[in-house]
């Protein structure tokens, strides 16, 4: 019976690995389909090295098929097609946007005229590898638990870096970069995954401290105060982050995950009351006070006022009111790839404002359709949280969809006046090697993550043998140290039918169990079944996982 049910686990992974493939070649061939589009449209020829370019993102995505079908056959086969889809639609739009610019540019002279998609293309190839590397060499993600304090203090120590390297920072407002030798990139996109590994770590351990209920305010059960420490601490970090790199995404993104993470971990609606009180009340005495963060304020609660005879260009943008005209002209089906004029906003493809080509060309259909996409891998990897049987592993699912979530929430907010401008990249799609490097990074981990939560619903677990029966009168080698080697039970051993001094009986007594499969059964967290205990239970803190088992 165990080795049908495991043969048909086996079968089902092998079903879904297939399916995986058929949608990965779905998801290059619509890549292509719309590079052919725009280049036809831009410059009525086939695109110059359409073949190659078919070859490295197919091979890609190939490589990365093969790796996740040896090393991870239980995963969710919807997770890397997502990956793969918008890393090779936000590749199409970046070699869309280069030909405009290379036209519009070349006479000013200015860097928007240098292409951006072959560097996006070769951090494509950086990430995908990453990303095989670490499916194929982690073979849990219990792995990561170990390293929860470590991962920290780097995640913190790379947060407060860019403060200290002024650079860029001065060009762009937020000081989100780190400049070495030449080469730039953005901490924070890696440090929103270290915290994240970070918070699941520590709230499995301290969940039951934090779940204790407080005294209550007009209804509402708050935390008690020396249990609301952390979240503080938090708060403050955020807020500091905010202060000094002026960086209001990264801040936005940094609460939030832990917060969702926090009433995932207790259930308790108070932590999420308590935590968007706190992010609202911090960030509006900061865009109050911090010049920068009050220009981003007053462009978005008055995006018009750069049309106006006198205003404050170094506080008003004509980025956002270029936006929203952007996003009308699209109406419901768009322009179509190659005819809209999305250049017109200052280096949109490589910022967030890349999300109004697609409104622009692509119209309200394409938008839903995109927003769609993300919507779809952060459900996949929240399925995953539900379908994984130890807490760290809930936690960190859990925390990953949504760190994915608030930055498309933050970046399509902000472009479309929804939220003031934050100036994070849109993940897969805009130009930026730490941005695409990082939201890999959340896909290997992701399928790893759902492999585990495949692997207990399909593969049945192996259970312990069973006992050996005892004859009559001879003795019990199965006895605990320390007992006669005899047929006669230890001193002070209820026998079977004895009840036990203290103990109620129930009409008729029950046989003693030599599995000990009476003792007391130790609750599961997260509501899940018991661990199975005896002599063939692993000694671990959470549900044994069959793939390690």
């Amino acid at each position: 019976m165990l080795s049908t049910a495991r043969s048909e686990g086996r079968r089902l992974a092998g079903r879904h690995r297939n399916i995986e493939l058929g949608l990965l070649a779905l998801a290059v061939a619509v890549c292509l389909a719309g590079h052919v589009d725009a280049d036809l449209a831009l410059t009525g020829a086939m695109p110059h090295g359409l073949l190659v370019h078919a070859l490295a993102l197919g091979g890609l995505a190939g490589a990365a098929h093969l790796a996740v079908r040896r090393f991870a056959p239980y995963a969710d086969p919807l997770i890397l097609p997502l990956g793969v889809f918008l890393t090779g639609f936000g590749l199409m739009l970046l070699d869309r946007l280069d030909v405009s610019y290379k036209a519009v540019h070349a006479a000013k002279g200015d860097y928007q005229k240098l292409p951006a998609a072959p560097s996006q293309l070769m951090w494509v190839f950086i990430s995908v590898a990453v990303a095989i590397g670490l499916i194929v060499l982690i073979k849990h993600h219990r792995f990561f638990q170990r390293y929860v304090y470590l991962l920290m203090t780097g995640a913190l120590i790379l947060l407060a870096a860019p403060a200290f390297f002024p650079g860029r920072a001065e060009d762009f407002g937020a000081k989100r970069w780190i400049r070495l030798f030449g080469l730039s990139f953005e901490p924070d996109e890696f440090v929103k995954v270290a915290i994240t590994i970070f918070f699941a770590g520590y709230l499995m351990a301290s969940r039951d401290a934090l779940a204790l209920a407080g005294r209550k305010v007009w209804g509402l059960t708050l935390p008690r105060g020396r249990h609301a420490g952390p979240v503080l601490a938090i708060w403050v970090v955020s807020l500091l982050v905010l202060v000094f790199e002026r960086d209001l995404g990264t801040s936005l993104i940094f609460f939030g995950v832990f917060v969702v993470m926090l009433y995932v971990a207790t259930e308790r609606t108070s932590w999420v009351v308590l935590g968007v009180l706190m992010a609202v009340g911090g960030a509006a005495v900061v865009g109050t006070v911090e010049p920068h963060v009050h220009g981003r304020v007053e462009a978005w609660l008055h995006p018009l006022d750069i049309y106006k005879e006198h205003h404050d260009p170094a506080i008003i943008s004509d980025q956002p009111a270029e936006a929203l005209f952007s996003l009308g002209t699209g109406h419901l089906t768009g322009t179509g790839l190659g005819s809209g004029r999305p250049w017109l906003i200052g280096f949109a493809g490589r910022s967030d404002f890349v999300f109004t080509t697609i409104g622009e060309e692509l119209g309200l259909a394409g938008v839903t359709a995109v927003l769609l996409v993300y919507l779809l891998l952060v459900q996949r990897g929240l399925r995953t949280a539900v379908g994984l049987t130890d807490p760290f592993g809930k936690l960190l699912a859990a925390g990953l969809s949504t760190a994915l979530a608030l930055q498309v929430f933050v970046v399509v907010g902000g472009v479309s006046g929804l939220v003031p401008l934050t100036g994070k990249a849109l993940p897969f799609l805009a130009a930026g090697g730490s941005s695409l490097l990082a939201n890999w990074l959340i896909v290997a981990l992701l399928i790893k993550l759902s492999d585990s939560a495949g692997r207990t619903a399909l593969e049945p677990a192996q259970p312990g043998p069973e006992p050996l029966p005892v004859q009559a009168g001879r003795p019990d080698r199965s006895a605990a140290p320390g007992g006669p080697a005899t047929g006669t039970p230890p001193v002070g051993t209820p026998t079977p039918g004895t009840p036990t001094p203290g103990t109620p009986t129930y009409g008729t007594p029950t046989p003693a169990d030599p599995a000990g499969s009476h003792a007391p059964a130790e609750a599961s967290p997260f509501g899940h079944p018991p661990a199975p205990h005896g002599p063939h239970a692993p000694n671990l803190p959470f549900p044994p996982n069959p793939a390690t088992a």
